[in-house]
């Protein structure tokens, strides 16, 4: 009886736990797009052949691949506003939105070194050989360098989505309904050890479920381009 009682309430829960779930992927995909969008502007600059540019980008890599993420997460909850005056409104700032921007730093930076060694993949004969073509640096960015790296980078940017899917476990700590803080709750209500294990073990194979497709992926994607 216990079992059952058990099993029916996580059947009454489940709808509200893939909800929250839901909004564990959002903030995944928003961070690694914005994490990804910043993180090719700071590769960019770090490759440079001006110290000026260089370094500034740099020290954003050393800075947000070395911070801990929870300590980032903590960091823009309390440094954003909670809401936005632009002119006689009052537009709210969502705590799952902060997530979004702490989780997308770290993303950045790490996309930015994936960029950086994909560039510097590349022979350097490469490079020569377009010069002596009379391409300029941009073109042959642009148009030789890129697209190689392009292929390169995707296996290690899919598994930094994984890590960042897996890093959105922690919006809890700053009061966002996630699926977490939904089994937390659930947890509660319920009130019973076994439910609390089953509950618990169910987020495990949900994240197992949308992770690992991603990983068998990226590891396609090695074996595919390990010839590049």
């Amino acid at each position: 009886m216990a079992i059952e009682s058990v099993c029916m309430a996580l059947l009454q829960w489940s709808p509200a736990l893939i909800a929250g779930f839901g909004q564990n992927i959002l903030i995944s995909l928003l961070a690694i797009g914005l994490g990804t969008v910043l993180g090719l502007l700071v590769g960019m600059l770090a490759l440079s052949p001006w110290r000026l540019l260089r370094l500034p980008a740099r020290l954003w890599v050393q800075v947000f691949r070395n911070a801990p993420w929870l300590v980032l997460i903590y960091f823009t909850t309390y440094v954003f506003p909670f809401e936005i005056h632009v002119g006689s409104a009052y537009i709210p700032f969502p705590d799952w939105v902060k997530v979004t921007i702490g989780l997308a730093f770290p993303a950045s930076a790490n996309v930015a070194e994936i960029l950086r060694g994909a560039v510097a993949s590349i022979p350097g004969t490469q490079w020569e050989a377009a010069r002596s073509l009379a391409f300029c640096r941009w073109q042959i960015a642009v148009s030789i360098i890129m697209p190689q790296c392009l292929k390169r980078m995707l296996a290690p940017w899919m598994n930094l989505y994984a890590v960042v899917t897996m890093g959105t476990a922690l919006a809890s700590l700053v009061g966002v309904h996630d699926v977490i803080d939904t089994a937390q709750i659930a947890s509660n209500t319920v009130n019973l050890t076994g439910f609390t294990v089953l509950v618990y073990l169910s987020l495990l194979v949900l994240f197992f479920a949308y992770c690992y497709p991603i990983s068998r992926l990226t590891q396609r994607l090695e074996r595919r381009y390990a010839f590049y």
